[in-house]
């Protein structure tokens, strides 16, 4: 709720800071002068504002499928502890017991205390220790049936699945736009707008409407993709309910 509030006063403030920048531009250079000059300001405005689309369009793109391979590694990190779970039950005591048990506080520290963390922009570190010791107790079993040598084949091949998307995730919640793009965002966003106030015209309404518009598309924007470009940060992130599903799944079992 709170980072939603901010959004919206980021956004009210960046349509009012253009508000009144064109009513300044008004005061110091007056429409009847600019008007003669609007053939010229409109030209550079449609080359600005197609570059600036582009640039704002891959952005949101480029974000977007960011969030969207963040939810589907979880999904494939949820999906890699539930396999060891079962494969667990395989296996000979007390490998069997301890796997499980591993597997059970695996989930519940990502839930509990990696997924906050994620949020605050933290490294968690402790679901690392949690994967060595399974692998520690995979590596320790003495199979001797085939079912129990295949438990364990199959139980090593999804920890080291299972090891590749947490190392996955860690990275994926450490990574942000370097600050030169969001230079160019921010830059680009200035301009076009400064370029759309300084059209001349004696309808002063019909003008503050359209500075109104697209300050308030550029800023939008921008929130969207200072949301999105962390994908466990922000007013729109990555859920836990994959791992929460499987957290139920070994609960019921």
């Amino acid at each position: 709720m709170v980072a939603v509030k901010q959004n919206i006063l980021i956004v009210g403030a960046a349509v009012l800071v253009s508000l009144l920048l064109m009513a300044g531009l008004n005061r110091v250079w007056p429409w009847q002068k600019r008007s003669a000059h609007n053939d010229l300001i409109g030209w550079q405005l449609s080359i600005l504002g197609t570059t600036y689309a582009v640039i704002l369009g891959f952005m949101l793109d480029a974000v977007w499928t960011s969030l969207g391979e963040a939810a589907l590694n979880v999904d494939l990190e949820a999906n890699a502890v539930m396999d060891i779970y079962r494969l667990a039950g395989a296996l000979p005591e007390p490998q069997h017991t301890q796997l499980q048990t591993l597997a059970r506080s695996y989930v519940d520290e990502v839930i509990d205390q990696e997924w906050p963390q994620m949020a605050r922009g933290e490294v968690p570190q402790k679901s690392a220790a949690i994967n060595a010791e399974m692998w520690k107790t995979i590596i320790s079993v003495k199979a001797t049936l085939p079912t129990e040598v295949n438990a364990q084949e199959h139980a090593m091949s999804e920890l080291s699945a299972l090891e590749q998307h947490r190392l996955t995730r860690i990275l994926q919640s450490t990574t942000r736009l370097p600050n030169v793009l969001w230079c160019v965002l921010l830059l680009g966003g200035s301009l076009t707008v400064l370029s759309a106030c300084t059209f001349g015209t004696d309808s002063l309404k019909l003008l503050a409407l359209q500075v109104f518009c697209l300050s308030l598309l550029v800023s939008l924007s921008l929130v969207a993709i200072s949301d999105i470009h962390r994908p466990f940060h922000g007013v729109i992130h990555v859920s836990d309910y994959a791992f929460r599903t499987a957290q139920q799944d070994m609960r019921a079992h």
